[in-house]
């Protein structure tokens, strides 16, 4: 069933304890704004018995009591709160370092032959696009992008690895990610690593991005990568963060 990113949400049951609404069937940015903005309009708003809330691409999970609320009272809040607007707020925007290529970023060279680009010119392409954060999902702190430049759309690996370095930065399709200070499989192609942990227990805050952000990478060279490095490793948040109505840029 295809869905306008401005028709009413859909609601599915998950379990006898979570409710999907789901705004759509693509990847659409249009379509995760409104996923990002009742996110925020249910924390302003709360109501007794949600337990959590999980954003993702088109849809938000609501987890709740179900004998705290009923299923119909939940849909009734939501549906009161869904105004059919996007995130309009927006989110913080993070310019991100990234030590591209060589161990770092072990598929960079192939990925720049793949798309008859020197390293340098991938890196520019890369590096020169504004990110939307438009899900955390998979393993902790791993950000999902959209934003990707159509010039470098790379299909997935047909050989995923079981293990990935931690903090990679990599690219599958037409999605580009971060991922946390873990190793973990992937099956897209890694073109750096930054020093930024995007998860950290340690923290306040264990997750440094958000659904709605976004972010710019830049390239670093070996020596302040590794300043970087250790003093994420100090603690440090190491990532510059702009306030949500500062100017993005790359």
């Amino acid at each position: 069933m295809n869905q306008s990113p401005t028709s009413p949400p859909r609601l599915l049951d998950a379990g006898d304890g979570g409710l999907v609404v789901e705004f759509g069937s693509d990847v659409d940015e249009a379509v995760n704004r409104r996923v990002v903005a009742l996110d925020r309009a249910l924390t302003e708003h709360p109501v007794q018995g949600v337990r959590e809330t999980v954003p993702t691409y088109r849809s938000l999970l609501v987890l709740f009591d179900p004998l705290a609320i009923g299923r119909d009272a939940l849909a009734r809040h939501i549906l009161a709160l869904d105004h059919g607007e996007d995130d309009a707020a927006g989110g913080a925007h993070w310019r991100v370092p990234v030590r591209y290529g060589g161990e770092h970023g072990v598929d960079l060279e192939a990925v720049a032959k793949l798309h008859g680009l020197s390293t340098e010119e991938l890196i520019a392409i890369h590096s020169g696009a504004l990110y939307r954060v438009y899900m955390i999902g998979f393993a902790p702190g791993f950000a999902y992008l959209g934003g990707l430049p159509e010039a470098i759309h790379t299909s997935r690996r047909t050989d995923p690895r079981p293990k990935t370095p931690p903090r990679s930065v990599s690219i599958g399709g037409r999605q580009a990610a971060v991922s946390p200070p873990l190793e973990v499989p992937s099956g897209w192609h890694l073109l750096g690593q930054t020093p930024v942990r995007s998860y950290d227990p340690a923290r306040a805050e264990p997750f440094l991005f958000a659904p709605g952000d976004t972010l710019g990478f830049y390239p670093v060279g070996a020596d302040e990568y590794d300043d970087m490095l250790a003093a994420a490793q100090r603690g440090e948040v190491v990532a510059e963060r702009l306030a949500s109505n500062a100017e993005p840029r790359p």
